[in-house]
């Protein structure tokens, strides 16, 4: 690399870190080319010609922390044994679960308000979550499926709208399974999903302070939809 290629390579890693520092710290309401440009000590028309404008910074952070964010679900999974799927499924879904209670503010981006103003910007970006965390979720139901363990639908049991939708989503996961099979991940994550709002955000916390006795009652009914009943 050139120096003049070295020193644009820095200000581009500069400014990702900065800028998931101050989504970290103040949410994603925070985040501004102004701000990161304050911090790194140069003009925003400086940023600017690197991330096109706000859109584009918080893009790049977007995927920044969705690669860091599955690498982290990934190890935590490949501790298990490789034999135990429902094993997997329960340290994949609790890493997401502890990920999101841990980083409030990256969780708002990847899944809740930051995200629906991002995706306002006209960013298709909800692919790269689904590619990246639905591709190793995939990896597992796709072990299911080719073991014959798990019972999935077919498109006559499904609402003909929802099939081209559900098989979409197949598709970005990459793997080779039936869109059933997506069904049937898509029926667990509007679950998980919804949990992990209620944890993150404290929804219903005058009832439900400890989010993980819910949990692991969701758990239990989700390994048994996918035929690996949890070992105790």
């Amino acid at each position: 690399m050139s120096r003049r290629e070295r020193l644009r390579a820095e200000l581009e890693r500069d400014a990702l870190t900065v800028a998931r520092q101050l989504i970290a710290a103040q949410g994603v309401e925070a985040l501004s080319l102004s701000a990161v440009a304050r911090e790194l000590g140069v003009t925003p028309p400086a940023l600017y010609r690197y991330f096109e404008g706000k859109p584009g910074l918080t893009l790049r952070v977007y995927e920044a922390v969705t690669r860091d964010f599955v690498t982290i679900v990934a190890q935590a999974v490949g501790a298990v044994d490789p034999e135990d799927l429902g094993g997997q499924l329960y340290t994949a879904t609790r890493a997401v679960l502890d990920w999101s209670v841990t980083n409030p503010g990256e969780f708002d981006l990847l899944m809740g308000a930051g995200y629906a103003r991002l995706v306002a910007s006209g960013r298709p970006v909800d692919q790269v979550l689904i590619q990246e965390l639905g591709g190793l979720f995939g990896r597992t139901f796709a072990q299911l499926w080719r073991r014959g363990i798990l019972t999935y639908p077919s498109e006559q049991e499904t609402d003909p709208r929802l099939w081209p939708q559900v098989a979409a989503y197949g598709r970005l996961m990459g793997h080779d399974y039936p869109p059933g099979v997506a069904m049937v991940m898509i029926t667990c994550w509007r679950q998980i999903y919804g949990l992990l709002c209620m944890a993150v955000y404290g929804h219903l916390a005058s009832s439900f302070d400890d989010h993980l006795p819910l949990f692991e009652s969701m758990m239990d009914d989700l390994l048994a939809l996918c035929g690996v009943p949890r070992k105790r």
